[in-house]
């Protein structure tokens, strides 16, 4: 969910995208591949082998984040400022980051969003957007993309309720996409493309279940 600075196009299957447009992504899903920009623009298909999934089953709250969803610290929102959190997530986090949201992924995703497939939960601190998340969900498989915060555990407590969403709904898989640090602590793992593809086709679909 959280890709930036983890690894190059050299570990992974891609191919360069020759079209981007909302529907050439929602084809790219449906098929296990996504998208990711280099930072001078172009844009890859990425499908990596192993692939990284969080199991919605596995996933509990860390016992310090228990005390900030129980006092009710940043309230939940859903869809209210999706453009706003991609734009946060496209932020680089130190110097070594490498930018892989570019205006023209904002640009697709934004429409994606209009078309009901594309989703952000939200985490909000005393009126102000203090972080959140964003992914596609086609389907009963929800895409996680990338995530934020500006206020400590504001992305954790979106990713909380994220996991109660896709529980509620019926969910079978959340795509983590590349394993890193930042998903290992919500209990992500890997498996191969071939069980990953497996599980997908059984699940994906233009189906719209999230909302």
């Amino acid at each position: 969910m959280e890709r930036a600075g983890v690894c190059g196009r050299h570990d992974l299957d891609h191919r360069l995208m020759e079209e981007f447009s909302a529907g050439m992504v929602l084809s790219g899903y449906l098929q296990g591949c996504f998208p990711m920009a280099e930072p001078e623009g172009t844009i890859f298909w990425y499908a990596p082998d192993p692939r990284c999934v969080i199991p919605l089953e596995n996933y509990r709250p860390a016992r310090s984040l228990r005390p900030v969803l129980n006092r009710g610290t940043f309230e939940i929102r859903l869809n209210t400022a999706f453009e706003a959190v991609m734009r946060q997530c496209a932020r680089p986090r130190s110097d070594s980051d490498s930018i892989w949201i570019s205006e023209q992924i904002i640009e697709v995703y934004t429409q994606l969003h209009g078309l009901g497939y594309a989703h952000s939960v939200e985490a909000w601190y005393e009126g102000e957007l203090a972080g959140g998340l964003y992914g596609v969900s086609l389907g009963k498989v929800f895409f996680g993309e990338s995530m934020f915060h500006t206020v400590p555990n504001a992305s954790k407590v979106a990713f909380h309720y994220l996991i109660l969403r896709l529980r509620e709904k019926g969910y079978r898989m959340l795509d983590s996409q590349i394993m890193n640090d930042n998903v290992k602590r919500f209990g992500a793992t890997e498996i191969s493309r071939k069980e990953f593809m497996a599980v997908l086709k059984k699940n994906v679909s233009l189906e719209k279940h999230f909302i």
